[in-house]
């Protein structure tokens, strides 16, 4: 069982190694250090939430062999990313530039912590405040019945 388990645990822990093949890899040690950190900022358009770099899929191999012809043509990291972003638009990068079409992914996990905060602020101010209980809300008469109810089941006990 304990074999079984740390086998499991290696297998996990290798799989993002795995997604780049032999036959990827540049000669150049550098260049394919260079070409392993542009694909770590690339994000896989079919997994989404991987990098290129972790992706076995079909189109991550693509994109990784696309940046490593890039990188031998000689284009710099900063061509090869406007390139990327030219033919898929600024969601292929795992971190999107700072411009007013991508200010919601920058903005809105701020904005909706604050507005949290403060609905959260809103309920215990009410609450201490001593806001209105359910009895104030009933008419005369169903506060006299709420009452004998009460009284009868103290009475009860």
């Amino acid at each position: 069982m304990r074999g079984a388990i740390l086998s499991l645990v290696l297998i996990l822990l290798t799989a993002p190694a795995l997604a780049v093949e032999p036959k990827e890899m540049l000669d150049d040690p550098k260049l394919e250090q260079r070409a392993r950190e542009l694909s770590a900022e690339i994000r896989c358009l079919v997994c989404q939430n991987q990098s290129i770099d972790e992706s076995n899929a079909g189109l991550a191999e693509d994109m990784r062999l696309l940046i490593r012809e890039r990188i031998k043509a000689g284009d710099s990291n900063a061509e090869i990313k406007d390139y990327l972003t030219a033919r898929y638009g600024d969601f292929v990068l795992l971190k999107p530039p700072m411009k007013p079409e991508t200010y919601i992914l920058w903005y809105a996990p701020a904005v909706l912590v604050v507005l949290g905060a403060f609905g959260v602020g809103v309920y215990f101010w009410r609450r201490r405040r001593g806001g209105a209980s359910a009895s104030d809300h009933l008419s005369a008469a169903e506060q006299q019945r709420l009452r004998k109810i009460l009284e009868e089941r103290d009475g009860a006990a």
